[in-house]
């Protein structure tokens, strides 16, 4: 997606922002991510707040709309949603702004306690009834062995995409963009995070021993576990086979690896 500058928006989009937060003194556009037409820091009378968004027809802005919809039961791991308007063809949010690094996922990271707290403060968590976010056992249906899917059923809220941009630091661990809310077993979300521990170094038997910290990952189903595995395998197969990026490629080998680990473990691993 094409990034812009805060200016750039339409001065119907800015105006209606300045009466949200008072004058703009200053703008700045984030780094990374490429996900959003628009991400900027900006200053303004009430403080700073950040201000993502994008064209109301782009194919991405129904999960921008649904990301706004789940704020309000987030737990306070995650920013705050100041407001969400809809002007001049664009979707645009506030959010409180959050000044920390990413998280440092790399072993023996101080940040590693602060993400197990924020994960543990996220499982307890129900999915809302009233914000239509997909169920897992239809998310990965396609993917999962036959007739395995029912059981990544439950009713916790899921952040499913736990990479390490996706959490902010500083005393505590935030977690952000809820681009991909699902309704599910609370052991899914350690079940992803093992394979990014994976992704900035930590061995199979590390990974699965820090998503032990839940204890959701601790007592789940071996069945539903090697099911999950064997799915999210499946899955980032197929994204690597779509887009020969090397992390993609990466990332499903280590999801392959470590759907072979959990099976040679006893009981629950």
């Amino acid at each position: 997606m094409i990034r812009r500058h805060f200016h750039d928006l339409p001065v119907e989009a800015r105006q209606a922002i300045v009466g949200k937060v008072g004058s703009v003194h200053a703008a700045r556009t984030a780094d990374g991510g490429l996900n959003s037409g628009i991400a900027a820091f900006i200053d303004t009378d009430h403080g700073p707040v950040f201000v993502k968004g994008i064209p109301t027809d782009h194919p991405q802005a129904p999960a921008q709309r649904r990301e706004a919809a789940i704020n309000p039961h987030l737990p306070r791991a995650c920013p705050r949603l100041y407001w969400h308007i809809e002007v001049a063809g664009w979707d645009l949010l506030g959010y409180e702004v959050l000044t920390g690094p990413h998280a440092d996922y790399s072993p023996g990271s101080p940040d590693l306690p602060l993400v197990a707290a924020a994960l543990a403060e996220l499982q307890e968590i129900t999915a809302p009834t009233d914000v239509p976010i997909k169920a897992a056992e239809q998310r990965w249906a396609a993917y999962a062995p036959p007739g395995t899917a029912a059981l990544f059923s439950g009713d916790t809220l899921l952040h499913t995409d736990l990479a390490p941009h996706n959490v902010l630091v500083d005393d505590r661990a935030h977690i952000i963009d809820w681009a991909w809310p699902t309704r599910g077993a609370a052991w899914i979300d350690p079940a992803i995070l093992i394979l990014r521990l994976l992704e900035a170094g930590h061995t199979l038997v590390d990974a699965n021993a820090f998503a032990r910290r839940s204890p959701s990952w601790r007592i789940a189903p071996r069945e539903a576990t090697e099911a999950f595995a064997a799915a999210n395998a499946a899955a980032w197969q197929e994204i690597a086979q779509a887009d020969a990026a090397p992390w993609k490629d990466a990332m499903a080998s280590r999801a392959v690896a470590f759907r072979t680990h959990l099976r040679t473990l006893p009981g629950n691993g």
